[in-house]
């Protein structure tokens, strides 16, 4: 069995698979380890099967949408960029298809014919691929790398890849071994965080678990730091999720949320005058019946039973309401507030915030600063991005770059 290589890549998702296609391709003796039982575990159930593999934008569009460390990806971007992404899996007779919002999927919608593309990619390049290998060690001697495999084997190589991931997902086998090595090798972790997470509240919502709200407003204020999201929301019994709710919490998961404000405005199209107005117009048509009779009519009829306990008007009459009632009213409309409790738990992120610090790695190459022929690619690098294939394009692009530098022979 062969245990010598130019580069051993470790960790077989989606930058893990990129890299070792590319490091192929120049050449390069190149071993792929993968802990799981198959590769891309995790890329399998990414957009719940469908696979967002990009965004099919501007460079300076997927920038703009990276929260961690943006400037750190310019190079790796404009040296393969989203139109790469899209020939390079064209080129693989994959059949794309682009949606809202530019995102791109495969025709199929079936993330399988994206993992089967790297896979074939993998093999016409001749690189080896070891399935069910857990790595237990890795080392370094002189110029040679050493990989201890918990299967008794230790590989050699000139070049490494680390290629580990994040901690989302543990399912999926999602580990810290890849941070664990960097930081042996010298190298800071940021803390790793949940990004793209359900924000649990204090606030019982069982009644509303699983409603969706469409194009509403979703606010965020703690102190001098203010946060406005536009589009959908889903509640479940204890927290705020959809997309909005996801985006904010990429924005917020590096900050102490005691005495934050969070808040949705349920009538983002109309003012609090409007809104005054409107009541006032229509309120009159209701005034022997019920507070939640005219509330059926402007909101959700899963809400309303929260909506009036929020107020406090149980059973209310119409007739009844003061100025100030209506005031409450209008008020509640606009800021339906929530006490947050937490972000949820890692393992429920879409990914990882955190990891090896970017300032210690080179943008142009991913080299390590501090170590020789030590590479990192993916989830592993301290940078995240938000939903629409920003995130699979950091992966992507991390993997051809790591792969496409590393130079087998020393």
């Amino acid at each position: 069995m062969e245990t010598n290589y130019d580069v051993v890549v470790i960790g077989g998702g989606a930058a893990g698979m990129m890299s070792a296609i590319f490091s192929a391709k120049n050449g390069n003796s190149t071993l792929l380890i993968e802990h799981n039982e198959k590769l891309g575990k995790k890329l399998y159930i990414t957009g719940k099967g469908k696979c967002n593999l990009t965004n099919n934008s501007p460079v300076d569009t997927h920038i703009q949408n990276i929260i961690t460390n943006s400037k750190f990806m310019f190079s790796a971007l404009n040296a393969f960029t989203p139109q790469d992404t899209i020939e390079f899996f064209e080129n693989s007779s994959l059949k794309l298809k682009t949606e809202r919002g530019k995102r791109v999927f495969p025709a199929s919608y079936k993330s399988s014919d994206v993992i089967k593309a790297l896979v074939k990619n993998l093999s016409n390049f001749c690189a080896k691929v070891t399935l069910n290998t857990e790595v237990k060690d890795v080392f370094k001697t002189g110029e040679k790398f050493y990989i201890q495999c918990a299967n008794q084997i230790t590989y050699t190589a000139n070049c490494v890849i680390l290629a580990t991931g994040g901690l989302s997902y543990k399912s999926t086998g999602s580990c810290d071994f890849g941070l664990k090595v960097a930081q042996k090798f010298g190298h800071n972790i940021v803390q790793p965080r949940p990004a793209l997470c359900p924000i649990i509240v204090k606030d019982d919502l069982s009644s509303i678990a699983n409603l969706a709200l469409r194009n509403v407003s979703l606010h965020f204020v703690l102190g001098k730091i203010n946060y406005n999201f536009f589009g959908d929301l889903l509640f479940t019994k204890n927290s705020l999720t959809g997309p909005i709710a996801l985006t904010l919490s990429s924005h917020i998961n590096k900050l102490n949320l005691n005495g934050a404000q969070l808040y949705v405005d349920l009538k983002p199209a109309l003012s609090e005058q409007q809104l005054i107005n409107k009541l006032e117009r229509e309120l009159p048509n209701y005034k022997n019946k019920t507070l939640k009779t005219y509330l059926a009519t402007i909101l959700p009829t899963e809400i309303i039973d929260l909506f009036i306990k929020k107020l406090a008007m149980e059973n209310k009459l119409i007739n009844k309401l003061s100025t100030q009632n209506k005031m409450q009213i209008i008020s509640l409309l606009k800021k339906f507030d929530f006490s947050i409790k937490s972000l949820d738990n890692i393992d429920v992120g879409i990914v990882t915030s955190g990891g090896v610090d970017t300032k210690q790695i080179n943008p142009k190459t991913m080299e390590s600063k501090l170590v020789k022929n030590l590479y990192f690619a993916g989830e592993v690098i301290d940078v995240d991005a938000l939903t629409g294939g920003f995130n699979l394009q950091i992966a992507w692009s991390t993997g051809y770059v790591a792969g496409n530098s590393v130079k087998g022979k020393l």
